[in-house]
């Protein structure tokens, strides 16, 4: 049987208004900046008028290990969201932005899919209202500022062999990681090594996702480290004065978009750190503006609970001062096969060991999930060629870690689909069953921090860091930043850094390369193993099939 492509089914949404969207939380358009007829910003003062507002239930959708077989976590977000409000429930949905460099290369799009999709989804993945674009901008002008007061004469005396501010684009390039810049003599200023990272991976990209308003959106832009002097003393990007210059080209990206479910539900779309090299969570400002909107609020964290869901709790809900009521795992019998040693082209099988085998890695993302002191709650995506055998094996093995599976057909049904999955979770949501912590205590040592996370999130062994890494770590709690927490750099597709180890494995080290102190959004990101900060095309990447047709329409993306 032939489906429908992501996009076909978007194309032919019934598209309301963005006036009428913003009607149902009780924005009036007077209080939004509209992009075109189904997209616009909320403004600030609105927000700031809604702040006495008692807040909705938050409910996190998160995910197991992703495997070439798709887990759907985004479809999951936005199926909920629409099968909240199907039930009668008054719900919104945060997710985060699409990034250019993914969506060009091998990851796809980040609207969601079948019949739980946010719309417009090609302008969604594509340019949207130009907040990365305003990111990069913002962060490259600041690298700009850097150069140029050093070849001016370099007044606060920068070491130009300890400038940590990188350049970012938008856009997977490997070409990039690694630079030589100022080449060409002295009109070009003072040659010196640096490299690009990806815009999703930028300081500033996460502070404009942890940032409550514009106050501290500057404040915080101002206390990013650039540089060191030769005495190891740090330079601020507020010393460059670029604070300001920054701040107003992030003043319109700082506010939420708002955007609309293929059934005309409420979705705040805003901000898009990746979460395998950063933390993974739509803003701050779209998050808490919705709770003060809606009963009930569906987000997302980026890939697996192991990466997604513990920065959603250690960074997010730490710094925010947030709380999940309820948190959704996502999970497919496909990818339990896929854990279980099926090979991608022999899914459609039926085969209810390999699933029983694969679920180990569903069992330590709830085991990790509850050690946060929130219910858990699977969500078996379905597809198509799952057997009820099948289906059934992942609910047992569910039920027996203490949890509840249930089956949701959003992607083919929409909201209909999805209906049980809404009912339980909005019960168990008003049944304040959460006692949510923190995994770690704020004033625990930085280095301990990282071992917490690798031993009880990751269940490593050890975690191998060369004395130069220690040492920066205990220079960076000398100079005051001990209680930040710690943003893992780290592959999505395992608990381990390897790639290829899948389900739950045991045994292993994790090590870390380098730790990078982002002292403006405040955490220290350690980077683990191989990952890399800007990542490179796949052999055929995904633009060789983008294009418009005939009609002027976009076809190829997911």
């Amino acid at each position: 049987m032939a489906f429908k492509t992501d996009i076909q089914i978007a194309r032919e949404a019934a598209k309301r208004p963005i006036q009428e969207i913003g009607a149902k939380l009780g924005i009036s358009s007077d209080d939004l900046l509209p992009y075109g007829h189904d997209k616009a910003k909320v403004s600030q003062s609105f927000i700031d008028s809604v702040q006495d507002r008692a807040n909705g239930k938050l409910i996190l959708v998160t995910a197991i290990n992703p495997t070439p077989a798709g887990e759907g976590k985004t479809t999951t977000t936005v199926g909920l969201g629409d099968g909240l409000n199907r039930i009668g429930k008054k719900a919104a949905v945060c997710i985060r932005e699409a990034s250019l460099g993914p969506n060009f290369g091998m990851k796809g799009g980040a609207a969601g899919g079948g019949y739980a999709q946010v719309v417009p989804m090609e302008e969604m993945n594509l340019h949207f209202t130009g907040d990365f674009h305003a990111i990069t901008s913002a962060h490259n002008l600041l690298a700009a500022m850097i150069d140029n007061h050093i070849y001016w004469g370099n007044e606060l005396e920068i070491d130009t062999r300890r400038v940590t501010w990188r350049r970012v684009v938008d856009m997977n390039d490997r070409a990039l990681r690694q630079i030589t810049a100022s080449l060409g003599g002295v009109p070009n200023g003072f040659p010196r090594e640096t490299g690009f990272d990806i815009t999703v991976a930028s300081e500033v990209m996460a502070i404009l996702c942890l940032a409550k308003n514009l106050t501290d959106l500057q404040e915080r832009l101002g206390a990013m480290i650039v540089a060191y002097r030769r005495d190891r003393s740090p330079v601020y990007a507020r010393d460059i004065k670029a604070d300001g210059a920054m701040t107003v080209l992030l003043k319109d990206a700082m506010q939420p978009n708002l955007v609309q479910t293929l059934e005309n539900n409420p979705a705040f779309v805003h901000g898009g750190p990746f979460a395998n090299i950063a933390h993974g969570c739509n803003s701050v400002i779209a998050t808490t503006t919705a709770l003060k909107l809606a009963d009930y609020v569906v987000t997302e964290a980026g890939f697996g609970a192991d990466l997604g869901a513990e920065k959603f709790m250690n960074i997010k809900c730490r710094k925010a001062g947030l709380a999940p009521s309820v948190v959704v795992v996502v999970a497919t019998v496909r990818a339990m096969k896929m854990n279980g040693g099926v090979a991608k082209a022999d899914l459609g099988t039926e085969n209810v060991e390999a699933v029983q085998q694969g679920c180990a890695n569903l069992g330590r993302h709830i085991e990790n999930v509850k050690s946060f002191g929130v219910p858990v709650v699977v969500a078996i995506n379905h597809f198509v060629t799952d057997t009820d055998a099948e289906v059934a094996a992942v609910k047992e093995y569910v039920a027996a870690q203490g949890a509840e599976a249930i089956l949701s057909r959003h992607w083919e049904l929409g909201s209909e689909g999805s209906a049980d999955l809404a009912t339980r979770v909005a019960e168990i949501a008003d049944g304040d069953h959460a006692n949510f912590a923190p995994l770690y205590a704020d004033e625990m040592p930085l280095f301990e921090k990282i071992e917490t996370i690798a031993k009880r999130v990751y269940r490593a062994d050890e975690v191998l860091a060369d004395q130069k890494v220690r040492n920066q770590l205990k220079d960076w709690e000398a100079q005051g930043y001990g209680d930040l927490p710690v943003c893992m750099a780290k592959t999505q597709y395992s608990f381990s850094t390897d790639p290829d180890l899948r389900g739950a494995p045991t045994g292993f080290s994790v090590p870390i390369r380098e730790v990078r102190l982002s002292a403006g959004a405040g955490f220290v990101v350690v980077i683990c193993g191989e990952i890399m900060t800007m990542p490179g095309l796949p052999r055929v990447p995904s633009a060789e099939a983008i294009k418009l047709n005939a009609d002027g329409d976009v076809e190829g993306l997911f």
